[in-house]
């Protein structure tokens, strides 16, 4: 039985009900355990591999990869990148877990919903992550509460993005000697991040050769801000525009200089990946571990830029399949067939039931989840997947019916970029056995196709909004030992659509106090306040202030007495001349308890 950290929770009415959220596992069917790495790269599209027909790219230790791996030639993921990463977590789709956007508060999985890594570590594995999290920052949503035995993570989403706030200052050098949190003590590493993490793993394996363990390699490249070191840079700089929009046997976009100039970026960060995979498997390889290592590679979503992507429609945010179809390969020897394509369609949400069987583990009872297991697929076994519609989604907030919305299955895909209506005018249907590229709409001649999709849109989005964690607040829970003090950064906070790194802009953060008592609150700004003016803490019905004569980023309240229970936490320093400033972080630390 898998136990997790102690979790408060307030119910409207009812006040504290305290306990422990408790899973059952089974144990495994067998001691015959391999090893698990998953490694996955943040924004790299399709067409970023030289296995994938890029004759521009460098990426021979990747192409190696693929060619003794099983390759899954219709892998599809989220459109963006916290979703996918909550899927691959649960093997749910990710608007059932409490995920629903990259910030403003939507990339917060729930505390009660049980990962791959709980359920391996229940099973005697050692758990690891390096790298990018990104989903919730704060106690009870962190790696260390979800299962990871070992976290090296930076925080917010992205790496040197408003809600990292320990290396957004610094900048165009953020991914260089960047801040880090292990086990959530923060340290100061030293190198480009992409080796950093790569170092760790390597660590991890060596310390864990005699024990099976589970490893998250989650590159944040090749995620804005486009930094890599000159090493690699160089080799791309002289690619011409010729080169760019010739590259590869599909038709590739029309670029524009700055399209070229991130390409050539994105194409030296891809390298680099390549480079520390290759170290990766060496050290697999002098461990004698190959043979006994499921690995996992694949990407988290389209590329955020415009390049070469096959041929493929859209990008990064698009459910078109630029957006949301990325490469798959699977390497276990003497499991998946080396060179091996299968082309049905999976998904993010299949890895974890996949995992699973790979490692002889049950899926834990009375667990329900929306993913298959593919080793079916490998002794040609459709049936399950057969006539399956998956679904795809993404705007800021919660889903909004037909907008950025699709239903697929093993053929046709229906794609709304409508808003609410009844029947199927604005939408587009497209063949994709025939049409990959989705470039005719044949929704007038199939219309019985597009109206059986479109109600299966329907009724998963109504099953979808109804689900407990979409009517809960994920909230960071304050006053406990498990963090304090709890830092709040701008990816979780909640209020004006698409806050970001702005100043005079509205926002708060959701929180839970968990004992009563003696609090202070300190707030980080973006750039020193300059004007005389106050802040003001409101978590009604407490609501406190304190005057500043300006001239500091860091104002803090101390002594503040706060009761247990849920709150909207509103901070914000009003000046004398009116301006209303949102800090960049806010910490609240219990100094007492009553």
């Amino acid at each position: 039985m898998m136990i997790k950290p102690f979790v408060v929770v307030f119910v409207a009415g009812l006040g504290i009900v305290g306990g422990n959220a408790i899973s059952a596992i089974n144990k495994p069917v067998s001691n015959n355990k391999p090893n698990v790495i998953l490694i996955l790269t943040d924004d790299a599209g399709i067409g970023d591999f030289g296995f994938n027909g890029n004759p521009l790219v460098q990426t021979p230790n990747l192409d190696k990869l693929a060619a003794r791996s099983t390759r899954f030639t219709n892998f599809y993921v989220s459109p963006v990148c916290a979703p996918t990463r909550s899927s691959i977590m649960t093997g749910k789709y990710a608007e059932t877990t409490g995920v629903y956007d990259t910030y403003n508060g939507g990339a917060i999985m729930a505390t009660e919903e049980v990962t791959i890594a709980e359920i391996l570590k229940e099973n005697g594995y050692r758990t690891a992550i390096f790298g990018k999290w990104h989903l919730g920052d704060n106690y009870p949503f962190r790696p260390v509460d979800q299962g990871f035995t070992e976290s090296f993570v930076f925080k917010g989403g992205g790496m040197g993005q408003p809600g990292d706030y320990d290396n957004y200052f610094a900048g165009d050098s953020a991914y260089f000697n960047p801040v880090m949190y292990r086990n959530e003590e923060k340290v100061r590493t030293k190198g480009y991040c992409s080796d950093i993490f790569t170092d760790e793993a390597i660590r991890f394996v060596r310390d864990n050769k005699s024990r099976p363990f589970f490893a998250y390699l989650a590159f944040n490249a090749p995620h804005t801000p486009l930094q890599v070191p000159s090493a690699y840079s160089d080799r791309y700089k002289n690619l011409t525009a010729n080169d760019l929009k010739s590259a590869g046997k599909h038709p590739s976009p029309a670029m524009t200089e700055k399209d070229m100039e991130d390409a050539r970026k994105v194409y030296a960060m891809m390298t680099n990946i390549d480079d520390n995979i290759g170290r990766l498997l060496k050290e697999l390889e002098s461990q004698d571990l190959l043979n006994n290592t499921v690995l996992l590679f694949l990407s988290d979503n389209g590329p955020q830029q415009n390049r070469y992507r096959m041929g493929l429609r859209g990008k990064k945010s698009q459910v078109y399949q630029g957006g949301i179809k990325v490469p798959c390969l699977i390497s276990l020897p003497g499991t998946f067939p080396e060179n091996k394509e299968i082309s049905q369609t999976v998904a993010h949400i299949d890895l974890l039931p996949t995992l699973l069987e790979l490692c002889k583990i049950r899926l834990p009872e009375k667990l329900v989840i929306d993913g298959r297991s593919m080793l079916p697929l490998l002794n040609n076994n459709e049936s399950a997947f057969k006539n399956r519609t998956l679904f795809f989604e993404w705007g800021r907030g919660f889903p909004i019916p037909y907008q950025n919305f699709t239903a697929m299955n093993d053929r046709y895909k229906l794609v709304g970029n409508t808003y609410l209506q009844r029947g199927t005018e604005g939408f587009e249907l497209f063949d994709l056995l025939n049409d990959p590229s989705e470039s005719k709409n044949i929704l007038n001649e199939n219309k019985q196709i597009a109206e059986k999709l479109k109600q299966e849109m329907e009724d998963w989005y109504f099953m979808t909004v109804k689900h407990p964690n979409n009517r809960k607040v994920q909230a960071a829970i304050v006053g406990t030992k498990f963090e304090n003090p709890v830092v709040l950064n701008r990816n979780d906070a909640k209020g004006a659509p698409g806050i970001w790194a702005q100043e005079e802009i509205f926002g708060y953060w959701d929180i839970a106090v968990a004992e009563a008592g003696i609090y202070s609150v300190a707030a980080r700004f973006i750039s020193e306040i300059k004007e005389p003016g106050t802040l003001y803490v409101k978590m009604y019905p407490f609501q406190y202030a304190t005057d500043s004569p300006g001239k500091t980023d860091l104002i803090s309240l101390k002594n503040l007495h706060l009761d247990a229970g849920n709150y909207r936490l509103e901070i914000y320093y009003q000046t004398k001349s009116g301006k209303s400033i949102f800090p960049l972080f806010t910490s609240i630390e219990r100094t007492y308890i009553h």
